[in-house]
């Protein structure tokens, strides 16, 4: 299964490519979409260059499902409006081909990454180049997206489990995070 994970930003959007198959993770790719060269008073313009960003991503790497990371209320309420229309921009892109969207707050990635809910950054990138036995650091946008991408590969599977467990209608759901 090929997972795309993102970190929504209006500024900077990470995004990281991972295959898992049973327990084995393989890094593909990782990267970022940015609108920095863009003056901050041109939302509309950065909106869709988000969106053409990550449509062409997924054009190139082909992934099965995407995850991305849930949003909550920073003390700026204007910063916290401005990341929702940047997440909204990228789960629009993301559905708009036809791709599964499953979502996690940043304390569920830092806990199935690194085993502590309010790891920092860094300690984030060390525990993505571990898993994916990368041969530096990647950025942090990047290692937070491909953090968002082996969350859902070890939720995906209790995921599985959960709705198999539960019998063929698959109603199961998985309360730690959303999915669509």
């Amino acid at each position: 299964m090929r997972i795309l994970g993102i970190d929504p930003g209006l500024r900077t959007t990470g995004f990281g490519l991972i295959d898992a198959s049973g327990v084995e993770l393989q890094y593909v790719a990782s990267g970022t979409v940015s609108t920095t060269h863009l003056e901050r008073g041109r939302l509309p313009e950065r909106l869709k260059l988000l969106f053409d960003g990550l449509v062409e991503v997924v054009a190139r790497y082909q992934p099965d499902c995407a995850s991305v990371e849930i949003v909550f209320v920073n003390v700026n309420p204007q910063s916290t409006l401005l990341l929702g229309q940047a997440r909204g921009a990228c789960i629009t892109a993301l559905v708009s081909r036809q791709l599964p969207v499953a979502e996690y707050t940043a304390l569920q990635m830092k806990q199935a990454v690194v085993g502590y809910g309010r790891a920092d950054k860094t300690q984030v990138q060390e525990m993505v180049r571990r898993l994916l036995t990368l041969p530096g650091l990647p950025g942090p946008d990047a290692a937070d997206a491909l953090g968002m991408a082996i969350t859902h590969a070890h939720a995906a599977k209790a995921m599985a489990r959960l709705a198999q467990a539960d019998g063929a209608n698959g109603a199961g759901t998985y309360k730690a995070g959303r999915s669509r």
